[in-house]
């Protein structure tokens, strides 16, 4: 038998919110949040506690009689929806519990309060962790208690059950159910089965609605669409139809043509006639098919009546449903283009190409246009950048009616009537703006998005030389343009006119500012008379991440509400944590204070009660995301302690692997589910115990995933299943609900890689045989295929394929797919070799804009030579966008650094803007070409140092410039200075770091503990922070924090003596950083306590200086080991608190039942 089906001896340890859901209904006791797993229980304990009248059975309702039979049978579920069906008409006395009680007891049944139990318990789990047999067991339902079943599930009326002294809330009920994988794959699937059969079809059409609203969509497979009813109601299928309109996206292409396909098959159903020119599409048809419009043919478009297609255009919600049309074809697009055309509205009329929708992306009749309405035009596609591809087509339309809406005209003049299509300047159309034009269009310009950040450099700084000076005012108007305001300009505004900006709509933005902008406003604040003390409340979200700890500890107004909303690093929250928790008796309000959760110490856990601790576990599960591995690791030791047959199982994997014995094959579906919710690659670090926990999930699953409802329970497990698995263990009823999860999966091996296509093409057979609707669905997999496969795609898809290529901006796909994409995109190119003799460019085929952009990661195919031969224009346009390449080898970055050079002259004449826009170009600069550079401008600094590959040569070259340029010392930089060189700040000398002004230095000392440096380099920092934060044994975890990097430059003695309980507070890239040798000077107790996260960190060359006592402790540590009782022998795992030894659970489906059942019993005697 498989470990996933139910056994009867099969007992599960509900957690409270997981005890509230038998079968789906939540049933809540109106006194508090306790939950009630069954209600039936209640007559029983009344009986087993109260005298009973044996007569009292004679006269039980029918309705209470059959429930009582059910009892006997068995069929709790049944007998449920018995007793909901008479409470929702009858008032419940208190005798009625006594009468039922009576009739089974002249039945000859009794019951006990365990043996009772034990049955219910049973029940739960096979409806909780198996829900196909919740769908058998309300197949088998009569029609009365179905009904009731999908009335509780729809109705208001429904939703509070009142049986005396206990109420049934019914309110939670989708809630709950969706949280129950499978749950409500079930309740779809017998909803779409039985529903139309027994209630009225809207009732119906509200239950899918409701289930698949809150679904992934992968309960829609186009074998269950074939399943939908064909004889709906009219109001009732257009209700469907809404909903499947609602949750277009979240379904495949596949299933997407399933549901057009029953759309229309409905919508044809009176039109029989099959003439040439009849169609069966009505206004009202393109209004109810809405977002599916798109699945029709060029020829049922092409017989749309001019009249209907007026009158479709004519309603009032057209447009909003054209500007859903996301997947609309050039194809598609111009034939309903034409149709409107062929109508009675005039095309180049405004409120026409208001009506338009995303339509207008293709709008083609451009000949003799009327400049004013290319504008309108350009205003309205503004929406286009929403459309799934085709954006290299909707560059050029946008740049053909930019030429006409200035015709006549100069740019100066047009500027705030182009409205989104100015994002298609060029920098040097940019840069030949008056000021005067900036700021007059500053209301169009500010509301723009898709700027480059060269872009906004190069406007920012034109509004600002018409106002002179930044304000507030200023400084409102410029919405996203904020972000190109120079980092000392922010400095120098008034602190005054700075806290306005911060308090003002614009404030928005501030989170787009580089981390030097944000400095320098906190710098600017905290200059202000008492600044630190009240002012640091009111710092922004997005800010207060930048506040130094040093200024943390002289505020004073700190308390939970404030912090709520606050964007904390640890070293912050460990901090506020500490402050926080000696001002309140209430963990609640400090555990409910947003990312405060980040501070909580694993004393801090150990320190709780058992009853604190499961009272206020909530808290951490619902910011469990922002937990890290270790803290997670402390709550699991102390749910073990205090309770672990409740412990929640996902848990148990970062106990040390031995736990994982705990869980036994009763078990196996809560684990699944638990474990299945949680990404196991941030939960379980190291790679073999990750692989232990694997092997554990296959045993659960038997080596199968058998039907969908496994896919469900499984979850995020899917992505890490091995190859072998996925090629074999995954069932083919199963496979297409597993590949909706697997397209989530962003690091999967090249195994499990090869594994799902051989899948796929076990499925599909090979591309040439595919559909558009197979390529649409296997975009996220393309890149799993060989070049040959790839180019067979580009023969047949080539728009397919070079949209998905373009969705990989910073990805690095594999060559081979690259070169495909490349060479599919190059034989669709209009371009000529070039004739140009000049840099042997004769001959060469050089890069367009056009295919630059649809390239995208696919550029790093092309030959330097191509590059360096692209015309001026083309590099100007699309520097950017080459920049951001990743595939670049060194000849192709030194090609398109020749061409800057081509186009911009020598360095020495670029501008701010020309180099910002660089990006990794930048790094093919020599030391020589860098000097020449003006670095005047720390902002221009801050660009170069996002690169991170400068060599040690070109970093201190950069720094020497920027000091000269600047006219700054050493000791004149101020903090926002500081944080804007950043990696560059490793390339100063040890001499000169003490230099740096300590008031500067303590506000920084988080950003400068991000960097790599050297470890000299390293080790001068840790002696400057020894001046802020005294001697390294005066260190607690939030300075540990702070310091980040910088501990890595602590002295063999002075690591040796730090205390044990602070090395989980190393960061990992500090670990990573500490030389081996001095590494290996920790004691075996330090790097035990290291924590899982720390553990992970250390490296191979670390590790080998490590004696085989120290690796002992290291590997304690990466299991999870607990910190206090590493050196003792393997714990026995029932030496602690209640429970059985091996964590198998105790009776706990009613652990809230049994108290209260007495309590209502003696109330009911």
């Amino acid at each position: 038998m498989s470990q996933l089906e139910g056994t009867s001896e099969h007992r599960v340890s509900f957690r409270r919110r997981t005890a509230c859901f038998w079968l789906t209904w939540g049933l809540r006791l109106s006194q508090g949040p306790r939950m009630f797993s069954f209600l039936l229980v209640l007559f029983l304990s009344h009986g087993s506690v109260c005298q009973r009248d044996p007569s009292s059975g004679q006269d039980l309702h029918p309705l209470l009689q059959k429930m009582a039979e059910e009892i006997i049978e068995g069929s709790y579920l049944n007998a449920f929806l018995d007793l909901v069906q008479f409470g929702s008409s009858h008032v419940w006395t208190v005798d009625l519990s006594q009468r039922v009680l009576a009739y089974l007891n002249s039945r000859d049944v009794a019951f006990t309060i365990p043996s009772l139990q034990a049955v219910m318990e049973t029940h739960l789990e096979q409806y909780l962790y198996q829900p196909q047999k919740l769908l058998e067991d309300l197949r088998d339902a009569d029609a009365e208690q179905f009904r009731t079943a999908m009335k509780c599930l729809l109705e208001d009326k429904w939703l509070h059950l009142d049986l005396k002294d206990t109420v049934i809330n019914l309110g939670d009920i989708w809630e709950t159910a969706l949280q129950s994988p499978g749950v409500n794959r079930s309740l779809f699937l017998i909803t779409l089965e039985r529903c139309f059969q027994v209630l009225n079809p809207l009732e119906c059409v509200e239950v899918l609605g409701r289930v698949l609203r809150g679904s992934s969509g992968s309960f829609l497979q186009p074998d269950v669409i074939e399943r939908l009813p064909q004889d709906l109601r009219e109001d009732a299928f257009k209700n469907l139809s809404a909903v499947f309109k609602d949750v277009y996206d979240q379904t495949s292409a596949h299933t997407q043509r399933a549901l057009y396909s029953w759309m229309t098959g409905i919508l044809r159903t009176p039109f029989n006639i099959t003439g040439e020119t009849f169609s069966w599409v009505s206004a009202e048809k393109l209004w109810i098919l809405g977002r599916y419009m798109v699945h029709l043919s060029f020829e049922e478009i092409m017989k749309i009546s001019p009249i209907e297609i007026g009158l479709f255009i004519s309603y009032d919600n057209a447009t909003k449903q054209l500007d859903t049309v996301y997947d609309v074809t050039p194809e598609l697009a111009q034939a309903f283009l034409e149709r409107i055309r062929c109508s009675s509205f005039d095309m180049r009329n405004i409120s026409t190409i208001h009506r338009l929708g995303l339509l207008v992306c293709f709008y083609d009749d451009l000949e003799l246009l009327d400049p004013t309405l290319a504008q309108v035009l350009l205003h309205q596609m503004l929406k286009c950048s929403h459309l799934q591809g085709f954006q290299a087509d909707i560059q050029k339309l946008k740049a053909n009616l930019l030429d006409i809406a200035t015709e006549n005209q100069t740019l100066n003049e047009t500027l705030g009537s182009l409205s989104g299509a100015v994002v298609g300047l060029s920098s040097r159309e940019l840069e030949s703006l008056s000021p005067k034009a900036v700021h007059s269009a500053i209301s169009t310009l500010s509301q723009v998005t898709g700027w480059s950040r060269s872009q906004i450099c190069i406007l920012s700084a034109k509004y600002l030389a018409q106002e002179k000076v930044l304000s507030f005012y200023s400084a409102s108007q410029m919405g996203m343009l904020l972000t190109g305001v120079s980092t000392e300009a922010f400095f120098n505004l008034d602190h005054k006119d700075l806290w306005q900006v911060l308090r003002s709509p614009v404030s928005q933005h501030v989170s787009r500012l580089s981390p030097a902008q944000q400095k320098a406003i906190l710098r600017k604040l905290m200059e202000a008379e008492d600044a630190a003390v009240s002012g640091l409340v009111e710092v922004p979200r997005a800010l207060f991440k930048e506040v130094s700890l040093s200024d943390l500890w002289k505020g004073s107004r700190f308390n939970a509400t404030v912090l709520k909303e606050k964007k904390l690093r640890r070293s912050q929250a460990l901090f506020l944590y500490e402050l926080l928790e000696k001002t309140t008796d209430r963990p609640e309000e400090i555990l409910s204070a947003g990312q405060l959760v980040k501070g909580v110490q694993c004393s801090h856990i150990d320190a709780m009660s058992a009853h604190v601790f499961l009272a206020h576990f909530q808290y951490f599960e619902n910011n469990f995301s922002l937990l890290s591995p270790d803290q997670v690791n402390c709550l699991a030791w102390k749910y073990w302690e205090v309770s672990r047959s409740s412990l929640p199982p996902f848990l148990l994997t970062t106990l040390p692997s031995r736990f994982l014995a705990s869980i036994s094959t009763s078990r196996c579906v809560h684990f699944l589910i638990s474990l299945g919710k949680r990404h196991l690659d941030t939960l379980v670090l190291d790679s073999h115990k990750r692989s232990l926990v694997i092997k554990k999930v296959q045993q659960c699953l038997d080596g199968v995933i058998a039907d969908e409802h496994t896919v469900d329970i499984v979850g995020n497990l899917l992505c890490h299943l091995p190859a072998a698995f996925i090629e074999r263990g995954i069932s083919p009823r199963a496979w297409a609900t597993a590949l909706h999860g697997l397209r989530g999966c962003t690091a999967l091996s090249s195994e499990q890689r090869a594994a799902v296509k051989s899948r796929l093409l076990e499925q599909w057979g090979p591309p040439q045989n595919w559909a558009v609707e197979t390529m649409k669905d296997l975009a996220p997999f393309l890149a799993f295929f060989s070049g040959d496969e790839v180019r067979t795609m580009a023969t047949k898809f080539p728009d397919l394929l070079q949209q998905t290529a373009s969705k990989m901006v910073g990805m690095l796909p594999p060559k081979e797919f690259l070169w495909a994409v490349f060479e599919s995109v190059r034989n669709s190119s209009n371009e000529s070799p070039s004739s140009d003799l000049t840099f042997g460019c004769h001959g060469v085929v050089a890069p367009s804009s056009d295919d630059i952009f649809r390239l995208a990661e696919a550029n790093a195919c092309w030959d330097p030579e191509a590059l360096l031969c692209m015309e001026g224009d083309t590099f100007i346009r699309n520097v950017e966008l080459l920049g951001a390449v990743k595939g670049f080898r060194r000849p192709q970055l030194m090609a398109l650094k020749e061409k800057a050079i081509q186009v911009w002259d020598v360095p020495s004449h670029w501008k701010h803007h020309h180099i910002v826009s660089l990006g990794h170009i930048a790094l093919a600069l020599n030391e020589s070409e860098l000097e020449q550079l003006n670095l005047s401008s720390i902002d221009t600094v801050t660009s170069l140092g996002q690169q991170s590959e400068w060599t040690p040569g070109q970093a201190k070259t950069i720094l020497k410039a920027f000091l000269e340029d600047s006219g700054y010392g050493i000791q004149d930089l101020k903090s926002f200075h500081l944080v804007g060189l950043g990696s560059i700040l490793c390339a100063m000398d040890t001499t000169e770091i003490p230099l740096i002004k300590t008031s500067e230095f303590r506000t920084v000392v988080a950003r400068i503990g991000t960097l790599l440096c050297s470890t000299p380099v390293l080790a001068e920092f840790k002696k400057k922070a020894e001046i802020v934060f005294g001697r390294p044994t005066e260190w607690t975890s939030s300075i540990l924090q702070e310091l980040g990097t910088i501990t890595a430059g602590l002295t063999k003695a002075e690591l040796r003596v730090l205390d044990k309980e602070l090395m989980p507070h190393f960061k990992p890239s500090a670990i990573r950083c500490l030389p081996g040798e001095t590494f290996k000077e920790l004691s075996t107790e330090q790097i035990a306590s290291l924590g899982p996260q720390n553990a992970a960190s250390v490296t191979n060359s670390q590790r080998l200086q490590l004696s085989s006592a120290q690796l002992q402790s290291l590997q304690w540590a990466l299991d999870g080991a607990k910190t206090h009782s590493w050196q003792d022998d393997l714990v026995s795992a029932g030496s602690t608190s209640t429970g059985s030894p091996t964590g198998e659970p105790t009776s706990q489906g009613l652990w809230l039942g049994c108290p209260l059942l007495l309590l209502m019993a003696k109330s009911l005697c």
